[in-house]
């Protein structure tokens, strides 16, 4: 029964999903209220959904939001043109270089003082799982096409990255919250093991594999459908070959993505749209699944602390570092406030908490999962609401202030060439 009412959940949100896409109705808050829905079905008729970490450990729910952000990154690598973005990198380069550490340094600080009990390493682990943000929650902050585009790719390249930047970062915070290392050698070791092999089978993967596609269908040895297979398919090959030697899998799929499209990306500019299809209805599965055993079990751990924490995550912890990155830029006020309120936290946040944290049985995985879980679930909701009414007023904004005198110098003008379409919930694509 359970599985008709999802296949027809999905059917429905398939039908109205062009109406769905102008409104403050985002996919991620459809299916995550389908899932509490689901879940307090069940608690209704007696049928428990289980404890926090019984449901989060499932294979099922942990091979849906492994193999979803695999995918996704991947195929976000695989578009993003680094060429074009060194050229343009004022705006996202400020964001992962400077705003992003320092929205983990914020969210360490102020999980120590807010939540009681919660030591460094695992304060650590749910600052920088909550660091990466996600356009799917907001997908018209990038697909309006009103708001200047150097602010759209931004946001756009930003959300592409940082969760392949933040992994590394993981894996020393997960391993020290296990203690599995206590000196400088030890987090040496990690990052060989984690991060060196995991690099190594990436470039190895995308190397080849952009070598032997291109060979095959310049030889018509493939179908075009199949060409695009291949992404989710090499995708999936650099995770299985690197997390059982104990490199990271996503680390190994970014990279593998980034050596894949420098080969391939001009060639077929139509590479991943089978993965990105894939992704998106993993992704909006992934949210169903948050819904149903992650968000529903973990409200029974919430606390006015937890709460105040996300609250202070979503809006302080994020926005003080973007504006502290964005200094001397010349951006107005209002685009640094809408730059720091549209960071939503999404599946990055999920996979980290789900595969990551109790994959490695780190120290207070069920604290970490409950501030984790509560900080998404508002994420989902506020920026879901606020995408389009805000994205209106910012572009009115610009509108009107591109009409006063001497506004053809705003930085915000700026023209740019490297720009995420919003095709599938703001998924990054280069433009043909």
């Amino acid at each position: 029964m359970a599985v008709i009412v999802v296949l027809v959940l999905f059917l429905a949100y398939a039908l109205l999903s062009r109406r769905l896409d102008r409104s403050s109705l985002t996919g991620p808050m459809v299916f995550t209220i389908a899932g509490i829905a689901i879940a307090s079905f069940f608690i209704w008729t007696g049928t428990t959904v289980g404890s926090l970490e019984q449901d989060i450990e499932s294979p099922a729910v942990q091979f849906l939001l492994e193999i979803t952000l695999v995918i996704i990154l991947f195929s976000d690598a695989v578009l993003i043109d680094f060429r074009a973005v060194r050229k343009e990198a004022f705006l996202p380069g400020r964001l992962l270089g400077i705003g992003l550490p320092l929205t983990i340094v914020a969210g360490t600080v102020g999980v120590m003082v807010i939540v009681p009990g919660i030591g460094f390493w695992p304060a650590a682990v749910i600052a920088i799982i909550l660091a990466p943000t996600d356009a799917a929650l907001g997908q018209a902050v990038i697909s309006n096409e009103e708001v200047p585009g150097l602010v759209r790719q931004g946001l756009g390249v930003e959300s592409g990255l940082n969760d392949g930047i933040a992994v590394p970062f993981l894996a020393i915070a997960v391993a020290g919250a296990a203690q599995e290392m206590q000196t400088g050698a030890e987090i040496a070791v990690v990052f060989l093991e984690e991060i060196g092999l995991a690099v190594a089978i990436g470039l190895g993967v995308g190397w080849l594999g952009g070598k032997i596609v291109s060979l095959a269908y310049e030889k018509q040895w493939m179908t075009r459908g199949w060409r695009q297979v291949s992404v989710v398919l090499l995708a999936l090959l650099c995770f299985a070959l690197a997390d059982p030697i104990g490199g990271s899998g996503f680390i190994a799929a970014f990279v593998g993505g980034l050596t894949f499209g420098a080969q391939i990306r001009r060639s077929y500019p139509d590479i991943c749209n089978f993965s990105e299809s894939v992704a998106h209805v993993f992704t909006m599965l992934a949210f169903l699944v948050f819904g149903a055993f992650i968000l529903t079990p973990a409200l029974g751990l919430v606390n006015w602390q937890i709460v105040l924490y996300a609250i202070l995550s979503l809006t302080v912890i994020r926005m003080v570092p973007v504006a502290l990155a964005l200094i001397g830029t010349g951006l107005g006020l209002r685009t640094q406030l809408y730059i720091g309120w549209f960071g939503p936290r999404g599946l990055a946040s999920l996979v980290f908490m789900g595969t990551v944290v109790v994959g490695a049985d780190a120290g207070g995985a069920a604290a970490i999962i409950a501030v984790g879980a509560t900080t998404v679930g508002l994420s989902v909701l506020l920026h879901g609401l606020t995408a389009w009414p805000l994205s209106a007023r910012y572009a009115s904004w610009y509108a009107t202030s591109m009409e006063g005198d001497g506004t053809e110098e705003m930085v915000e003008s700026q023209e740019v060439e490297h720009m995420p379409v919003s095709k599938f919930q703001g998924r990054l694509r280069q433009p043909t």
